[in-house]
């Protein structure tokens, strides 16, 4: 009775906790912008499937992506143990699926125990490339520090976890010859009924037992551990990479989004539209682009608590590679940091965190009234947006279809349309684009070549 009540509040904490950490992450996702989701149903279930469940664009790279895999299923598979457990706690019995499924458990017992033996040297291979081979994109400077320990802390809980389905299972293999009324039958298992005799052979009866029930509660705890730690990880990937590929864009790459204010203002010029241009700019003037995470949209936000932070894109991008400071996935780190800021400022209630034209008594912060003075170029500076070369070369280059260009673009239009700034060698382009309607300043009218050939 003590071991079902512990278990149960176990259970009930981390229910509690990981109710309120993912609540506060969808919370910080919708201080973005409201954008609409335009295009077909079937083609975003595909990229779920192929892209976030297939594992697709992982196997651009063979290596890391096969290792990638054995964890990856691994994981999954293993949540089918983890329902027994539970099934197990909450009802006092052991082993409850056992009698239940017969040759059937023994297979699926078996195919996790395999997958975790393929899982358990996958993670030592990764935390040797990221440790003793240094692999270089995960020795870029945005990786110094947290990002490095986090990805270390993930791999060993995998250790741990691993360690504990093999103690658990080796242990009651013993064990069921010795009390079988308890322990009941699971068949030959592909690793288990080798490495338990192996291991444990000489072990006494009670401590199989103590052997048992520390495996059972390692895998159990781990798992808790992992679900209430993954808000505060890179690894919220898991969970966030099947929303993020079904509402990432389905427009070609290149496709730049329009801004409604100047395109209206250019057609009007142009005699295209019915509204004159003093009508379009009625007021006070619009801002261009985006400066904080509240003028990015949702789906960014989402895309940034979504990153891997595997560098994918950061070492296909032709500016890092020949030395300037942009890193992709240093922009996308950055906005998650700001939105995690922002978030928890707003949710402080602290009226220092309004704007001052909005303060008055009782007002709090939100999304619409919030300044701190700070904003997403504290984070990622001019050096780095005007680095990029727009080949979304990092955009193809995503796991989890995460589009670093499109916020690189948007705080460039308020750098330069809503600013008036940016790198002095570019303003002679804007000006011949404004004057001249050509790249190059050119005397003569970009059609006079056309007037010779028709006289």
């Amino acid at each position: 009775m003590a071991a079902i009540l512990i278990f149960t509040l176990l259970i009930g904490i981390t229910v509690w906790i990981s109710f309120r950490q993912y609540g506060r992450i969808i919370q910080n996702i919708k201080l973005g912008q409201d954008v609409p989701i335009e295009g077909d149903q079937f083609q975003r279930l595909q990229n779920m499937a192929f892209v976030a469940f297939g594992q697709k664009k992982m196997f651009k790279n063979w290596i890391p992506a096969i290792l990638h895999l054995f964890i990856y299923l691994a994981f999954l598979l293993t949540q089918i143990e983890l329902l027994e457990i539970l099934a197990d706690g909450f009802s006092g019995n052991h082993r409850l699926f056992a009698p239940v499924l017969g040759s059937f458990y023994t297979f699926i017992i078996s195919f996790i125990e395999i997958l975790s033996l393929l899982a358990f040297g996958a993670t030592v291979i990764f935390l040797l490339r990221r440790n003793v081979l240094k692999v270089a994109r995960f020795q870029k400077p945005e990786m110094k520090g947290w990002p490095t320990r986090d990805a270390n802390l993930i791999l060993f809980g995998e250790i741990l976890l691993i360690i504990g389905i093999f103690s658990m299972n080796g242990a009651d293999t013993l064990l069921q010859n010795i009390n079988p009324d308890h322990y009941p039958p699971t068949g030959s298992l592909a690793v288990s009924s080798w490495l338990g005799p192996w291991m444990f052979a000489s072990l006494d009866a009670h401590t199989l037992v103590f052997l048992e029930r520390f495996g059972w509660w390692l895998h159990l705890t781990v798992v808790l551990g992992f679900i209430m730690y993954l808000p505060f990880s890179k690894h919220l990937h898991v969970f966030f990479a099947f929303p993020n590929t079904y509402f990432s864009k389905l427009s070609p790459r290149g496709k730049m989004e329009n801004m409604p204010a100047i395109m209206n203002e250019v057609k009007s010029m142009m005699g295209l539209g019915e509204s004159s241009a003093d009508e379009v700019m009625v007021g006070d003037l619009p801002e261009f682009g985006a400066n904080d995470i509240t003028s990015l949209s949702w789906r960014n936000l989402l895309e940034a608590y979504s990153c891997t932070e595997c560098g994918r894109c950061t070492s296909v991008c032709p500016a890092n590679q020949t030395g300037k400071k942009l890193s992709p996935r240093k922009v996308i780190m950055a906005i998650r940091d700001r939105t995690e800021e922002v978030g928890e400022k707003i949710r402080s209630g602290n009226p220092e965190f309004v704007r001052s034209d909005a303060r008055v008594v009782g007002v709090k912060p939100n999304r619409a009234n919030f300044d701190d003075g700070r904003s997403l170029f504290d984070l990622i500076s001019p050096e780095e947006i005007h680095a990029c070369t727009t080949c979304n070369a990092c955009v193809e280059a995503c796991p989890v279809l995460i589009n670093p260009l499109e916020p690189i673009l948007k705080l460039r239009r308020y750098e330069i349309l809503t600013l008036s700034a940016g790198p002095s060698d570019w303003l002679p382009l804007f000006n011949s684009l404004e004057n001249a309607g050509s790249a190059w300043q050119l005397a003569a009218d970009r059609d006079a070549w056309t007037k010779e050939m028709n006289g």
